[in-house]
């Protein structure tokens, strides 16, 4: 039986949770056309879909809630915001967002213009969404293991500097705005960069004269993977990994409804004032001021009180180990999963579990669907629906890997709520074969369809036989 430390805290409050019969799931799952994202959040018995925003603050969090200063202007909220920032992420120029993707908007707006290319350790669907959107061409630099979900390679999200070298040698430095790296990268599960491989991308990528950005929603599991598994990191702590790996990049945009422990907010952050003037200026544009950038005073507040227990050693050690639970138990039973677990989710090799189901029918999104049948557990289709179409053939795109995503919100399920998702899916490997087909769309929208697509399954009434 894998290990499963206990909680590094206690309950106290609750949230009523209601149960639902097969009959009622089947009815919600028709009536939201066959994508979990569109139920409505109470027919979810455990919520899978996201650990962004879904997370428990602390009593301290809401405690620091009730110190937000909620003027307009020069907030003392923010200065308690900025300071948290540079103190565990050490970059200078801080600028809030209401969320990540408003930061990768700012960024994108601010330095990409039509026919240029942006290399990256895998994509993220908003990220290149804006890449795209403004123009430029994303293109895939990450090692190649991070694209076979049985290797069990360590640091799956490190950069080929090869292939990097490649996209400077192909279009030149001039037409290469930034590169964009992700620590820890979710869509191959959750995998980390070393900061070995992300100083060796930063140094080549400077020589020719090319800023990095980091993605730094989930840098603490990321600076906890480099402390379990790089050389010469074990006896340094996890605010001190986190130091590291943003010390040698040229800015960050960050989620702080990931690693801390927030329900909304994020922040740009970068060491180019030129490049922080002109990003405030769009921030007042499409966020807010420059010094609430979308969120309030009490938001502020309580990421400045997660950033702080994001990096405690006991919480970062129970929050991981949650994850390695559940995996292990899938793997035990068979079920294929990627290896090495990630820091914040257990993904589900789709492509191998529905062999039978081609990939243009979406086996992930299928084995979703299949999932919440069985008990109520949502999970969300990291695969095909998720790459979207190619923008110039509007061909579907097909990614080597085919996932169903389980992340774990922060300390908000217990040991009993992650045996139901291990037996749920388990259930669903075991019957698998009753799955017949897979499903096709009924509306598709034209950006980040997977959030509001609707299908339909391709044989019958039902993708079960």
């Amino acid at each position: 039986m894998p290990v499963y430390p206990p909680e590094p805290w206690r309950v106290k409050m609750v949230e009523p949770l209601r149960a639902t019969t097969r009959d009622d799931r089947e009815a919600a799952l028709r009536a939201a056309g066959w994508n979990p994202c569109l139920l409505r959040a109470e027919d979810v018995y455990v919520d899978l879909f996201t650990d962004s925003g879904t997370n428990a603050m602390s009593d301290r969090q809401w405690s620091a809630l009730l110190h937000g200063d909620e003027a307009y202007a020069g907030a003392r909220s923010f200065y308690v915001f900025e300071e948290a920032v540079r103190a565990f992420y050490g970059y200078e120029h801080v600028i809030p967002v209401h969320q990540g993707r408003g930061g990768e908007n700012i960024l994108s707006r601010c330095l990409i213009r039509p026919g240029t290319h942006i290399p990256g350790n895998m994509y993220f669907p908003s990220t290149r969404a804006h890449q795209e959107l403004n123009g430029a061409v994303f293109h895939d630099v990450i090692v190649d293991e991070a694209h076979d979900p049985d290797s069990a390679y360590p640091f799956k999200g490190d950069v080929d500097l090869g292939k990097l070298k490649a996209v400077i040698g192909e279009f030149g430095a001039a037409a290469i705005p930034y590169v964009s790296l992700a620590a820890t990268v979710n869509m191959a599960g959750g995998q980390p960069i070393s900061v070995a491989n992300l100083t060796e991308t930063c140094e080549l990528a400077h020589a020719h004269g090319i800023p990095v950005f980091l993605d730094t929603a989930r840098a603490v599991e990321n600076a906890w993977f480099v402390k379990q598994r790089e050389p010469g990191w074990a006896r340094r702590t996890v605010a001190d990994i986190l130091r590291a790996l943003c010390a040698p990049t040229d800015g960050a945009v960050m989620s702080a409804k990931k690693d801390s422990l927030a329900n909304i907010g994020g922040w740009l952050a970068l060491r180019d004032p030129a490049l922080a003037e002109q990003a405030r200026g769009l921030v007042v544009l499409y966020e807010g001021l420059h010094t609430y950038g979308g969120m309030a005073g009490r938001d502020m507040e309580a990421i400045a009180a997660g950033i702080a227990e994001s990096v405690d050693e006991n919480h970062i050690r129970a929050r991981v180990a949650q994850v390695e639970y559940l995996g292990e138990r899938l793997a035990d039973a068979g079920v294929p999963v990627v290896r090495p677990f990630g820091g914040h989710c257990v993904c589900v090799d789709a492509a191998a579990a529905l062999p039978h189901v081609p990939r243009t029918e979406f086996p992930a999104q299928t084995l979703a669907c299949a999932t919440y049948l069985q008990a109520g557990v949502r999970g969300v289709e990291r695969g095909a629906v998720t790459a979207g179409r190619d923008p110039v053939t509007g061909e579907n795109r097909l990614p080597r890997l085919e996932l169903l995503r389980l992340a774990i919100p922060r300390r908000v399920y217990t040991r009993a709520h992650i045996d139901l998702v291990a037996d749920a899916v388990i259930a669903v490997h075991r019957d698998r074969d009753r799955i017949a087909r897979g499903l096709r769309f009924e509306t598709e929208p034209r950006h980040l369809r997977f959030f509001q697509a609707r299908f339909t399954p391709v044989s019958g009434a039902s993708i079960f036989r």
